[in-house]
């Protein structure tokens, strides 16, 4: 059926938290309510990206992109573009130079490459149909009966696709490793377990894009020889589950997934196993002895899990968003993907862009893109005017880069040449409000907590790195502190037995390196700039501006706060526990925070 108009509406799990459905939900009932349901299909979509203006409601041929919509929008959005043909100007994302602006003027999205999120925001990733409108399973076909599995390999070779998993190792040469394995019994495994602080690229690709994962998968085992695949992704991603689920369900159906596919004679089936939310399942070693019913912990290596891996068999396993380049590159060409990125890296690469940003959200951009276009330009620079301190990329595997690092490009080894790396994809913006033993101790306890313990340099190393930054944030740092983060670090890096000890104290190192001076004040002048710190936190009232009205005291929970009657108040700093509750109440301005 033809309709005249299409509205899609962001099905992601941000914009679904924040009424999205019920979003949905009113404007389906309103254009049969107005009488226009048959002239207009509303569809459920992934992620737009744009999360900072969600939920987002985009209406087609128009093109217009209505941002912050509210379930109270609906009518007038039916009224107003389905029934009389005109736009909802107060809705309209606006720039500094239009009133209203279309996708392809809108900053966020100037710079940005859509490869692995081609998909997200574009269709119902509940309908097969539409994917397979959008060249779905076109890359199957080929490998499927156009292309010997050396020709698929060929094509990874000249694509120049790199794991997104934060190694950035050659797909081709892993897929290939496993291939030439003998053997009856191999296995595809997708690694979903995305647990980076404040990532969530591979969970919103697998909400706006489920069939891309499955073909790629299916490609995969076609030409390793492989016909058993896993999905395995955390418990904590329903809606990520729930349209796996459904897709793979479709796809057999289809006849592209399971026995005899497309009549090609080739068995292939997925099954989706979860996660109980283990940071270390994301290493490849650990990831397997969970799916195997162990617990996840690492193990060493050789033998690498592409010759010996799921229940000893030649595996390969490959994050989210490595995957979903795979369809894009049978069906255009490894030269395609080739043509975009750098010399070293190729493709793009998909941000979680969070933190202290104007405009926060998922980002795609061609590889050697530097950071300051993805702050600046488009994430819009810093929020509230403030002065740009730092930027986190790679989660808790990574550094923390300076305003120096800025113009640095994005690859993996420009990132890691200045302390950092790339990691799954979160980056973590931070403002002049920030402090950076704040930071470094907030990722050493993750990374304590997340530790499987098995070797002594993360299990011992994460918690004495943890202990000395608690003793500096208490004010009760040594000079010689500062050398013991390094060594322990610099240890751990060395010794560890898998990634997740052998990069946490990444953040820790790169903080002492670019930040020592504020490492210092803390430990010389007992002192925390930012106040984050609260140990290192003075209160106290000025008596010019205080008058005695008595409600710090009344809020104080320690009673630490004197003073008559419309007579200026004191704190007593022995007593004091820093909790900011006279701060935040004081109507006045009359308490100090020092």
């Amino acid at each position: 059926m033809a309709y005249n108009h299409y509205i899609l509406t962001c099905g992601g799990t941000a914009c679904e938290s924040n009424k999205g459905i019920e979003i949905y939900e009113r404007l389906l009932a309103e254009a049969e309510k107005q009488g226009v349901a048959d002239q207009v299909q509303i569809v459920k979509t992934g992620c737009f990206g744009f999360c900072e203006k969600g939920p987002i409601v985009k209406v087609l041929p128009e093109d217009s992109f209505y941002v912050e919509v509210k379930p109270e929008d609906a009518p007038e959005i039916i009224a107003e573009q389905i029934v009389k043909g005109r736009e909802v100007p107060r809705l309209l994302y606006k720039t500094e130079k239009k009133s209203s602006a279309a996708v392809e003027d809108i900053e966020f999205y100037q710079k940005q490459v859509r490869v692995v999120l081609r998909n997200c925001g574009a269709i119902n990733p509940e309908n097969i149909d539409e994917y397979i409108a959008r060249e779905g399973y076109i890359g199957l076909e080929k490998a499927l009966f156009d292309l010997k599995a050396e020709e698929v390999i060929e094509e990874l070779k000249k694509s120049g696709l790199r794991g997104r998993g934060g190694a950035g190792f050659p797909t081709w040469l892993k897929w290939d490793l496993t291939r030439k394995v003998p053997g009856e019994v191999k296995y595809v495994v997708c690694n979903a377990d995305e647990g980076d602080p404040g990532a969530y690229m591979d969970r919103s690709t697998i909400e706006g894009d489920p069939h891309s994962i499955i073909e790629a998968m299916t490609i995969c085992g076609k030409t390793i020889g492989a016909h058993q695949g896993y999905v395995y992704i955390r418990a904590e991603y329903p809606l990520a589950i729930k349209r796996l689920q459904i897709a793979l369900e479709q796809a057999k159906n289809y006849g592209l997934l399971g026995k005899d596919i497309l009549g090609s004679g080739f068995d292939f089936d997925i099954e989706i196993r979860l996660g109980a939310g283990a940071f270390v399942c994301g290493e490849e070693t650990a990831l397997i002895k969970s799916l195997e019913g162990q617990r996840g912990m690492p193990v060493p290596k050789p033998p690498f899990p592409a010759v010996q891996g799921l229940w000893a068999k030649p595996t390969v396993i490959n994050n989210v968003e490595t995957l979903a380049n795979i369809p894009v590159v049978m069906t255009r060409g490894g030269d395609w993907l080739a043509a975009i990125g750098t010399e070293k890296s190729k493709g793009t690469k998909v941000f979680a862009l969070t933190g202290k940003v104007q405009n926060s959200g998922l980002v795609e951009v061609p590889m050697g893109t530097t950071l300051r276009e993805i702050i600046f330009e488009i994430g819009g620079g810093i929020k509230n005017q403030k002065k740009f301190k730092g930027v986190q990329t790679g989660g808790p595997s990574g550094g923390i880069l300076t305003e120096k690092a800025l113009d640095t490009p994005i690859d993996y080894e420009s990132l890691t040449a200045m302390g950092s790396m790339m990691g799954s994809g979160g980056m973590i913006v931070m403002d002049e409000d920030d402090c950076v033993v704040d930071v470094a101790r907030f990722y050493m306890d993750f990374c304590v907590d997340e530790s499987c313990g098995k070797c002594s340099p993360c299990r011992i190393g994460t918690t004495q790195i943890l202990n000395i930054l608690e003793k500096i944030a208490r004010g009760n740092g040594e000079e010689q502190d500062l050398d013991k983060l390094e060594s322990i670090g610099k240890a751990m890096t060395k010794a560890s037995l898998c990634m997740l000890g052998g990069t946490a104290a990444n953040p820790t190192l790169s903080t002492v390196k670019n930040f020592r001076e504020e490492y210092r004040e803390h430990i010389r002048d007992k002192k925390c700039r930012s106040g984050k710190c609260k140990h290192l936190v003075i209160f106290d009232i000025n008596p010019e501006k205080c008058i005695g009205c008595g409600l710090c005291a009344r809020r104080c929970p320690v009673n630490c706060i004197t003073g008559e009657k419309r007579q200026p108040h004191t704190i007593d700093q022995s007593k004091c526990i820093k909790c900011g509750e006279c701060f935040k109440n004081c109507k006045f301005g009359a308490v100090n925070k020092k």
